[in-house]
């Protein structure tokens, strides 16, 4: 029976660097134990461009006019990319003056919530809430106002020139029902 310890003594000794790649240093009891890698903060895509002339594909100059309260003079639309499959839609009033912009992002959960906080920061927006999981913040801006909501890695971000934020609202919930979000 000792023979057969012996062996397979030997035997555990000489396979146990098979798991070691070539160069790696071996493993010892004396080394600490690998530190996980930091988690990076996700951080919104950069704000869309106008890059055409539209019209927008899921929301119709109409419609921006009737909720929004002014005149729609000319559409204009980003180019798509890797988180943006849907064109962000630029609705211009008077003097090419954007009054309604649309911004759909489609990426992970964190990215998603990094656009709408980027938007509507927690910290001075209301809490915004749509039916089916949607949520985000809502709140007068500068130039003014922005409704953003995110569910499960997707975020839609509507700015408007009026400074109430129930138009943007509208927006957000034409557009995710006429996209299925």
């Amino acid at each position: 029976m000792t023979s057969v310890g012996a062996l397979l003594a030997v035997a555990g000794v000489g396979c146990s660097h098979i798991a070691t790649a070539p160069g790696a240093p071996e493993p010892s009891d004396a080394q600490p134990p690998a530190e996980a890698p930091a988690t990076v903060a996700a951080v919104a895509p950069p704000a869309p461009q106008p890059a055409a002339d539209g019209p927008c594909s899921y929301l119709p100059a109409e419609s921006v006019q009737t909720i929004n309260g002014e005149r729609v003079t000319a559409v204009r639309v980003s180019k798509t990319a890797t988180h943006q499959p849907y064109p962000a839609c630029f609705f211009l009033t008077y003097h090419d003056a954007v009054q309604l912009r649309t911004w759909i992002v489609v990426a992970g959960p964190q990215t998603a919530r990094a656009t709408v906080d980027a938007a509507a920061p927690v910290a001075t927006s209301d809490l915004a809430e749509l039916p089916g999981g949607w949520s985000g913040g809502s709140q007068p801006t500068a130039d003014g106002a922005v409704f953003a909501v995110a569910r499960h890695g997707t975020a839609v971000v509507i700015t408007t020139n009026q400074q109430q934020t129930i138009g943007a609202r509208r927006i957000a919930e034409q557009v995710i029902a006429t996209l299925g979000l």
